[in-house]
């Protein structure tokens, strides 16, 4: 056990800080992604402690479910404090553990994570849901408890605690998170651009049922947007328009790994399906249309601006900047003693697993220098991860 995975130890110093970087240059911004996963978004803290140390502070902050808290809370302070809060939140949201003291292995940290995971159904997490005052189960039709498990009004108070909203609402960064209307299924961002940020917001884009309860803003309902779409990639790239942006896309489930050889690993694997991003048909969607847009642009080149409408001169204009994205892939990868409960064991051992993880998986994507520089291909995206290299 080191220090950062030790319960008793301090986070936040595993290792000497990473030296401050320079930008690429021709970079136009910096984008933070942040998929939903429960108690493994402590990964994506450890993620952004790289980034900070390394002065890549982002301009634009997406995320869903956890993602959408993490986002909060780093747009939501100033950069000097974002680790300071960060760190509260998750030493605050894991502070009833207790399990500290365990044999080390894999099978009995298999056991010590299971025994966790019930510790936190049965009595939740503080600073973050409560058990209902009446069982869901109990509770009358069209009651108010009759629709979720679990009470989060604890966790109100603490993004009013931790969270500066005329911050996020000065919009920078720009910042959105991704929900879903419960009675339409529609998915939708709520983007500070668009809309005047509060806790309720990011409530709704966490509100995973059965367990948390929908929100409701305005005459709508809302759900976790994990339930249509756990990564919020497709909206940075859908609004960039001409920035070439360096993307830090955080997943907490990954989309390959190994055949399940029991039911724990059936659950855990069926998790990764159902809540890992569709990375590779966000791209490639994004190249399909890019190529289009490039062969557009090299038809208009050949035509003279007198013999081209207003509409279409004004469409050549933007044609001719076509953006360069570079997306750093950061996918958490599952512990051997980990299973279906991952997403919902709230453990401290485990949390502080999940942070190093984060912050040593970023730490070694930086020093791909090469990856990070935009290369002036004219446009396009390229996607680099730390573990399909084998470091």
């Amino acid at each position: 056990m080191d220090m950062l995975t030790d319960p008793r130890t301090p986070l936040r110093k595993p290792l000497a800080p990473i030296a401050p970087m320079a930008r690429p240059a021709a970079c136009d911004g910096i984008g933070l992604v942040l998929q939903g996963g429960g108690a493994l978004g402590a990964y994506q803290a450890g993620v952004y402690q790289a980034l900070h140390e390394a002065n890549f502070e982002p301009d634009w902050i997406a995320g869903v479910s956890i993602g959408s808290i993490n986002a909060a809370i780093i747009a939501g302070n100033k950069p000097e404090d974002r680790l300071e809060k960060l760190e509260k939140f998750w030493l605050d949201i894991t502070a009833r553990d207790p399990f500290t003291l365990w044999p080390e292995g894999d099978n009995p940290r298999k056991l010590r994570n299971i025994l966790s995971a019930l510790n936190g159904m049965v009595f939740g997490q503080p600073g973050f849901f409560q058990p209902a005052t009446v069982n869901a189960w109990l509770a009358p039709r069209g009651a108010r408890g009759a629709t979720a498990l679990y009470d989060s009004s604890p966790l109100h108070k603490t993004l009013e605690n931790l969270v500066d909203f005329d911050l996020i609402n000065s919009r920078t960064p720009r910042f959105a998170v991704g929900a879903v209307d419960v009675a339409t299924a529609n998915f939708l961002y709520f983007d500070n651009t668009q809309v005047e940020i509060g806790p309720e917001h990011i409530m709704a884009s966490g509100a995973l049922p059965p367990a948390l309860p929908m929100v409701r803003i305005g005459k709508h309902y809302y759900w976790d947007g994990g339930l249509v779409s756990n990564t919020p990639l497709q909206h940075l790239l859908d609004n960039c328009g001409s920035m070439n942006l360096l993307v830090f896309q955080v997943d907490l489930f990954s989309a390959s790994g190994d055949v399940p050889r029991d039911m724990p690993d059936v659950l855990s694997r069926q998790k990764d399906i159902q809540y890992s991003s569709r990375t590779r048909t966000t791209t490639d969607h994004f190249l399909q249309t890019h190529r289009l847009k490039q062969a557009l642009r090299d038809a208009l080149s050949l035509l003279p601006y007198e013999r081209l409408t207003d509409a279409q001169t004004a469409l050549k204009v933007e044609l001719e900047r076509l953006p360069e994205i570079n997306i750093m892939q950061l996918i958490y990868q599952q512990k051997a003693y980990e299973g279906g409960a991952k997403d919902y064991e709230f453990s401290r051992l485990s949390m502080k697993d999940h942070w190093r993880s984060g912050y040593y998986d970023t730490r070694n994507t930086l020093a791909h220098s090469e990856w990070l520089e935009m290369k002036g291909t004219g446009g396009g995206i390229h996607t680099h991860d730390i573990h399909s290299t084998g470091e």
